[in-house]
Formats: C-alpha cells, structure tokens, sequence
C-alpha cells in the first residue's frame, strides 16, 4: 500500500567546499520535491547542500519549510526567503520538530551531523517511535561504507535482519522518492523490545 508523502525532511550537508557532483544532486532533489508538489522541510540553511536543495526547490515552484536553532540564525548561514522559518532553542528541539513535521525522511551526502540525524531517524523507527520511511540518495556511490558498515553489524548480529529493511537506498531523486511512497513497515519489530528473558 503506498505512503502519502506530502511533507520530506532532507538531511545534508552545508560545507561550501565539495564537489560539484554533489551540489547538483541537491538541486536535482529540490526540483523533484516541487515537481511532486512535495513540501521541503529542512535544516533552513543557505550554504552549501542545504543552500542549493532549497533555492532549486523554490525556483522550481515548491514550497520551502526551514527549522533552524538559535545559534546558526545568523544572515550568514540561514536562508532568508523560506516559507517558512522556525527557530529553536537547541538542536535537539530542532530535531525533533524536522521528524514531527515531515511525513518521510531523505540524507543526502553529508558529514558529521547528517550521518547523526539519519541514524537517530533510523534508531526512532527501530523503538517504534515512528513508522515513516527513511532513505538516503547515494550519490556516487557516497553512502557505500556506511551501508557496509550496516550490513556488517547486521552479520554480527547487532541489527536484526528486518531493521536493514527500515533504509531505502537509491541513486536518483525519483527512483528514492519512489522508494519512499513504496515502503511497508517490516512486521515484527516489537520482539527486539518485547525479548523473551534469557534462559
């Protein structure tokens, strides 16, 4: 059965000095989100990834929501012609109000802080804190270590067999969000919770 997806929180970078393969994936991704009539809600920054995810997505015609802690609200690093802007007191407030907000989640390449937003959106559907799909865009084959480093806590036996399903993974905008609309919550998740004592 198909998942309505009507808002997509985007995770990714904002360094302004990486390669221009991967600020066209953004651009890429914002012009699919409008041509889907799919709302953007992201991190509301202007550099970098972030920056071109959101400018593509509004000359494109999409509609633009930014969440953004106090402490990077400056006119240096936050976008200024969203739809809108809210600003939080902390990054966990901010984290917390992206997954409340969108209706599927999607990193693109990134560092440190989006390798830490998808494994916290991941670790919520595993808990059964929510149950909305979660990709990643592999550009150019970016993401490939760490989905060796999934499969490799899979093998010993750190992640059970039905969580690796909790990630898509594809290599274009269309083909992610297809994956997305797509996705079925895998059955059973409840029984890493609910354990039978050992005996």
């Amino acid at each position: 059965m198909a998942v309505t997806i009507e808002k997509v929180c985007v995770y990714c970078g904002s360094s302004d000095i990486i390669h221009p393969t991967y600020l066209e994936a953004a651009r890429a991704m914002g012009r699919e989100l409008a041509a889907r009539s799919m709302t953007l809600v992201y991190g509301a920054g202007s550099t970098g990834m972030m920056g071109e995810l959101a400018d593509s997505c509004l000359e494109a015609g999409g509609t633009v929501v930014g969440v953004i802690p106090e402490v990077f609200h400056t006119p240096q690093l936050a976008h200024q012609d969203l739809h809108e802007l809210h600003v939080t007191d902390d990054m966990h407030a901010r984290k917390a109000l992206l997954a409340s907000l969108a209706d599927a989640f999607i990193a693109l390449p990134g560092g440190l802080g989006t390798f830490e937003e998808l494994f916290e959106i991941l670790t919520w559907a595993q808990i059964g804190l929510h149950a909305k799909p979660v990709g990643v865009l592999n550009v150019d084959g970016y993401f490939d270590p760490l989905l060796d480093l999934i499969e490799r806590a899979r093998s010993c036996g750190f992640i059970y067999d039905e969580h690796r399903t909790l990630l898509i993974c594809e290599a274009t905008p269309e083909t992610v969000l297809n994956g997305l609309k797509a996705y079925e919550p895998p059955q059973d998740l409840a029984r890493w919770v609910n354990r039978k004592p050992s005996s």
